[in-house]
């Protein structure tokens, strides 16, 4: 397998060659979970592998079927309802040192953090949705400079404990609402080899193929709790060896012969490349740092054929939105007159016209 099959491969495990038609929640539950801290640009990750619009997606999220919140790293993700306690049990621990940390930088420990955590319970009960800047004026945190990440660490915290995720949108603004009131604790339990069993074959089968180190970048556990949860699940992937490095994928792999022509307008933070410790399948090394910082922004990409080739970005008019390219290398017009084509599903996406300049 080339790097080039990879690539092809990834694009069909990901589902951006929309082969099957899949609600938004589906394609969240698919990838296990997507990275989303820039919010706009994850509803369009979704969108950009189903049908949906910006409002269908939008509304998915609304009424809880896909939930936002903190899990597998320290940093936002959609993951879908029925996968929040599972995923939350097994990830909470690991990403909790990071907060905990944070937070003992402000003089709260864990026993604030509770108190705090008991306050923010009582405020949001009865399905009241609160912005973060609500509940820490309700809290009686005063905003300021020199601590301007306490207040994320204190909801972050909230999170991983379980007790609040993203609520409904209040105009533009995020707000967190009680998770048990969003979605109910469902009856089954794993254990944490079985949790670990689960979130490794829902990675390769809708990310492969991938290495052992790309699952332990994006699951947030160290190789050797990867490498575990691998050997627990090996039986029912597929595996390939390139260049002495093992990929992984699922067993229903897409046939070389069925890849076809594609042009991908993907957003920030895709799963495309930053859910893979090594990117050199989908991304030369030499454009690398035209896509994504040493400090993990990552910018919206076009994809030709499973190959980055530059770069987009997006502004939003009052009737229109414009959309600006950067490509990497000398692009023909005819070739960028076909490429542009692709932008027509973000087009039909956001239900508004698009202007490219």
């Amino acid at each position: 397998m080339t790097n080039q099959e990879i690539a092809y491969h990834r694009l069909a495990s990901q589902k951006l060659y929309k082969t099957s038609h899949c609600s938004p929640q589906e394609i969240v539950r698919h990838l296990g979970a997507m990275q989303a801290q820039d919010y706009a640009m994850s509803k369009w990750a979704i969108g950009s592998r189903c049908d949906a619009s910006e409002k269908a997606i939008e509304e998915a999220i609304n009424s809880g079927e896909i939930i936002r919140t903190h899990i597998l790293r320290p940093t936002w993700h959609l993951v879908s309802s029925d996968d929040i306690y599972w995923m939350l049990a097994l990830s909470a621990p690991q990403v909790k040192k990071f907060t905990a940390s944070a937070a003992k930088k402000y003089d709260y420990d864990a026993k604030k953090l509770d108190a705090i955590n008991a306050s923010i319970e009582k405020l949001l009960a009865g399905n009241n949705h609160f912005t973060r800047d609500e509940i820490m004026q309700e809290l009686g945190i005063k905003k300021s400079s020199g601590q301007e990440f306490l207040s994320a660490a204190i909801m972050m915290n909230a999170e991983l404990d379980g007790l609040v995720c993203n609520g409904k949108m209040k105009g533009k603004q995020i707000t967190y609402a009680l998770l048990e009131e969003r979605v109910s604790k469902p009856k089954t339990t794993y254990t944490k080899e079985e949790a670990l069993a689960k979130l490794a074959k829902r990675y390769f089968e809708s990310h492969g193929p991938a290495t052992l180190l790309d699952f332990s970048w994006w699951s947030g556990f160290p190789p050797t709790t990867a490498k575990l949860a691998v050997h627990a699940i090996e039986s029912e992937l597929n595996s390939v060896e390139i260049d002495n490095q093992k990929y992984w994928f699922g067993s229903a792999v897409s046939n070389v012969s069925n890849f076809r022509e594609s042009v991908h307008f993907l957003p920030a933070f895709d799963e495309i490349l930053i859910s893979y410790k090594n990117r050199e399948a989908s991304i030369l090394l030499e454009h690398q740092p035209k896509a994504f910082t040493n400090n993990g922004i990552f910018k919206p990409i076009i994809v030709e054929n499973g190959k980055v080739i530059g770069t987009w970005k997006r502004t939003i008019k009052k009737d229109h939105a414009k959309i600006e390219t950067d490509f990497f290398g000398e692009t023909p017009e005819s070739q960028k007159t076909v490429i542009f084509e692709a932008i027509n599903s973000f087009e039909n996406y956001l239900e508004t016209k698009i202007v490219i300049e």
